[in-house]
């Protein structure tokens, strides 16, 4: 069974697990170096802390992915514009339940007042991350080529965004 919850201290070795699987493995984060249990918390402890959603997925087996948004940019005028985040256990990558995990951050995130959410995906091959937030509404913007330098060659960023809620059809609360 899967569930899709708030996500706690205890969960921090599980998520930075999962990332360490990617900063290691993949082009999804720019990273180089895995994230140590202590950096994790304080990110999560900084999200918390702006009222945004850590969320966690949790199958039968444990910890099987997480998301969360922060703030796109720190000054003020972007508190309404949000960049998600979403990473899966290997595992479980490829079942359809990245579309469900970021569907409910997306839930969340309108909650919190976010009504821009924003996707920065490392490499424009990312097939699985570019897919899912299509799935969920997010429309392409543009392609930043060939700004970053990982695993001995040059990667693009993808750039996507999604409404939510009004958007900007009317003024925030």
């Amino acid at each position: 069974m899967i569930k899709i919850r708030p996500s706690l201290d205890t969960d921090v070795p599980a998520i930075a697990a999962i990332y360490a699987h990617h900063v290691l493995n993949g082009t999804g984060t720019f990273e180089i170096t895995p994230a140590s249990n202590e950096d994790m918390q304080a990110r999560r402890s900084d999200v918390l802390a702006k009222n945004l959603p850590f969320l966690v997925l949790e199958d039968s087996t444990g910890i099987a992915g997480f998301a969360y948004c922060n703030w796109f940019k720190p000054r003020p005028a972007y508190r309404f514009s949000a960049e998600d985040s979403i990473y899966l256990d290997k595992r479980v990558a490829r079942k359809g339940l990245g579309r469900i995990l970021l569907m409910e951050l997306m839930t969340q995130a309108e909650r919190a007042g976010v009504r821009k959410l924003i996707a920065v995906i490392g490499d424009s091959a990312n097939s699985g991350s570019i897919g899912v937030h299509r799935a969920c509404g997010f429309a392409h913007v543009g392609v930043l080529g060939a700004c970053g330098w990982k695993f001995n060659r040059w990667l693009d960023v993808v750039l996507m965004e999604c409404a939510l809620g009004p958007g900007s059809s009317t003024a925030p609360a």
